[in-house]
């Protein structure tokens, strides 16, 4: 079993050229250190026209975590000449769909591999695309895909209403930081961050990921 991300840069054709090429830039840079923390064997991305990406994970219980982490290293995208720890409104943002299910050919070109999952992830995006949802899921199991599309409504309600700052927090938590390393990183109080994890959600996002992760891999480990 795997998961597959496929995805679409949300109103890409309305982006100015230095948005879209600093959000190719950062989701550049954000593959390499999701690859490097689950490893190249456990993990793929390809970009494809500069707008959408698709993601093959071994490890199918990561998958949002993953997600929610690609979300906030590119809501957390600016262009202000100003300190990077003041909040902005978000200036870009993905449509992500996760397939769940078996990868019956693997190549090592993602477009030419093939499978259950990339057919669940892909069909899943375009269905997406005539609703205002920036996260799903599909899995051969519909309690599963239920329960999970109806939080899944709740997480993107909250994502939403995400300032930069907001992101740029929940991005470091979800790299294992504790709220004193990230005031240190963006040189605010502890205090602040606790402020803008509350504003982000992250109990609720946090409480999301750890049942996702037991759901997932108490269903498809090891299928």
């Amino acid at each position: 079993m795997v998961a597959v991300l496929t995805a679409d840069l949300v109103d890409s054709s309305l982006y100015k050229e230095e948005i879209l090429e600093k959000v190719l830039n950062s989701l550049k840079e954000e593959f390499k250190t999701i690859t490097l923390e689950y490893g190249e064997q456990n993990i793929r991305f390809k970009i494809y026209r500069g707008d959408s990406f698709q993601g093959v994970v071994h490890q199918p219980e990561e998958a949002l975590k993953i997600v929610i982490q690609i979300k906030a290293a590119i809501n957390r995208i600016h262009l202000k000449e100003t300190r990077k720890n003041k909040a902005y409104s978000k200036i870009a943002d993905f449509k992500i769909a996760i397939g769940i299910g078996m990868q019956e050919l693997e190549r090592e070109a993602i477009e030419e591999s093939n499978g259950q999952a990339f057919q669940f992830s892909g069909r899943t995006l375009d269905e997406m695309k005539t609703e205002n949802r920036k996260t799903r899921l599909k899995t051969i199991d519909e309690n599963i895909n239920q329960e999970f599309n109806t939080a899944f409504l709740l997480l993107d309600t909250i994502t939403d209403k995400w300032s930069t700052a907001s992101a740029e927090v929940v991005y470091y938590l979800l790299r294992g930081l504790k709220e004193r390393e990230v005031a240190e990183i963006l040189e605010v109080s502890q205090s602040a961050i606790n402020q803008r994890k509350k504003a982000a959600g992250w109990e609720a996002v946090s409480g999301l990921l750890q049942r996702y992760h037991q759901v997932i891999k108490t269903h498809f480990n090891g299928s």
